[in-house]
């Protein structure tokens, strides 16, 4: 099982095979979904079978938060290419009701945002939210994104953030 990020508080690794139904189980509370893009039930198995092909081909994929205290399923986050500009890492990141507000949004963005930089030659990585998002739009300020121009997808237009890789 491959580590991505590790802290006092949580740990980023890769589900195991076994771990399916606590991937689905996340996307059953109606306000942890709101503002993700409607969906089916079979699209998430899917995307569990998906996320378990990538970790064999060595892809961006995503991958579990767990807490590190006491292992309890925190929610899921994504690095991936970004769909409407190929040579931007889009990252994201879906928590479970009992972790909001307690600053592992942000953990979770800037540790997800130097596991991009770290693994790819992107010189940019993207964010996107609902416009009524702004909770995940202050996570994303506060971790040093830049709100750019709104961007439309699928007919919906959603607000975009950027933060360029740093120059050492």
């Amino acid at each position: 099982m491959h580590i991505l990020y590790q802290s006092p508080a949580i740990i980023i690794r890769e589900f195991l095979p076994q771990e399916q139904q606590t991937f689905l189980d996340l996307f059953k509370d109606n306000q942890v979904t709101q503002y993700l893009p409607v969906t089916s039930p079979e699209r998430y198995v899917e995307m569990f079978q998906e996320l378990i092909e990538n970790y064999k081909n060595k892809n961006l994929s995503r991958w579990g938060i767990f807490d590190t205290v006491n292992n309890n399923f925190i929610g899921i986050c994504v690095a991936r290419i970004f769909i409407h500009n190929t040579s931007q890492i889009e990252i994201g990141y879906v928590l479970s009701r009992p972790y909001w507000g307690k600053g592992i949004a942000t953990e979770v963005c800037r540790a997800m945002t130097e596991y991009s930089f770290t693994n790819t030659d992107t010189k940019e990585v993207v964010a996107i939210t609902d416009l009524n998002n702004t909770g995940s739009q202050n996570v994303l300020q506060k971790s040093g994104f830049e709100r750019l121009n709104n961007l439309i997808r699928n007919e919906e237009e959603l607000a975009y953030f950027r933060i360029e890789r740093p120059l050492f």
